[in-house]
């Protein structure tokens, strides 16, 4: 079963669905630590409430708050680490502590609408199709090899968050099949690309109408 230790900063809906997905045995996966930047994140209730271990990491210095997260991390024996949420851009020394074991979920089709409140980038600059991507960390915020993409039509009276509201739920199904082929061996890393290897499809169990998937989906 692999080892998932979570960032997140906020309410922590991703983790949740994350941990839906272990509990379910959807994913061959458990959340065995979550760590928050945000003492005041719901994130670390949620965890509580399913009894993972969960911690609030002071940031103001950013090594030392990255140090212990590594600390952390490492102490529960994590296989991959997961940013749900997470509010803060990491480091060039984190990520290559972490690379190819570290994932993110972006609310936009990347490189598309980078940054916080893409959801509301995208209404302001009037795309037709929005979206979420996962994709492996690297140095650059919103950036590495894309792992998943999933992309929701832009309806006309959509306001920031009946669109944000749509993306979710479809971040709630991309994070943990993420996991899920990373889990099954099936991501491999090629330069700045991800190629899916051969295997089930989660399509015809657990897919939206008017949502489209990408390959390995």
């Amino acid at each position: 079963m692999l080892k998932v230790g979570v960032l997140a900063s906020g309410r922590g809906t991703n983790l949740q669905a994350i941990i839906d997905a272990c509990e379910k045995k959807l994913i061959n996966a458990k959340v065995v630590v979550v760590l928050s930047d945000n003492e005041k994140a719901f994130a670390l209730e949620r965890a509580k409430k399913h009894g993972i271990d969960a911690f609030y990491v002071e940031a103001k210095d950013k090594r030392k708050h990255e140090e212990k997260l590594d600390e952390i991390l490492q102490s529960y024996g994590v296989e991959l680490a997961v940013g749900a949420g997470y509010m803060r851009i990491l480091s060039p020394w984190f990520i290559k502590r972490w690379y190819g074991k570290i994932i993110n979920i972006h609310p936009s089709l990347l490189p598309s609408f980078k940054g916080i409140d893409a959801q509301r980038q995208a209404l302001e600059y009037g795309v037709k199709l929005a979206g979420c991507t996962t994709h492996f960390m690297d140095e650059k915020p919103d950036h590495g090899p894309i792992i998943l993409q999933a992309a929701v039509k832009v309806k006309d009276d959509d306001t920031r968050d009946t669109l944000a509201e749509r993306i979710l739920k479809v971040e709630h199904q991309i994070l943990p099949r993420s996991i899920d082929l990373f889990e099954q061996g099936r991501l491999v890393i090629e330069g700045s690309r991800v190629k899916i290897l051969p295997g089930d499809s989660w399509l015809e169990k657990y897919s939206y109408p008017d949502v489209l998937y990408s390959e390995g989906y």
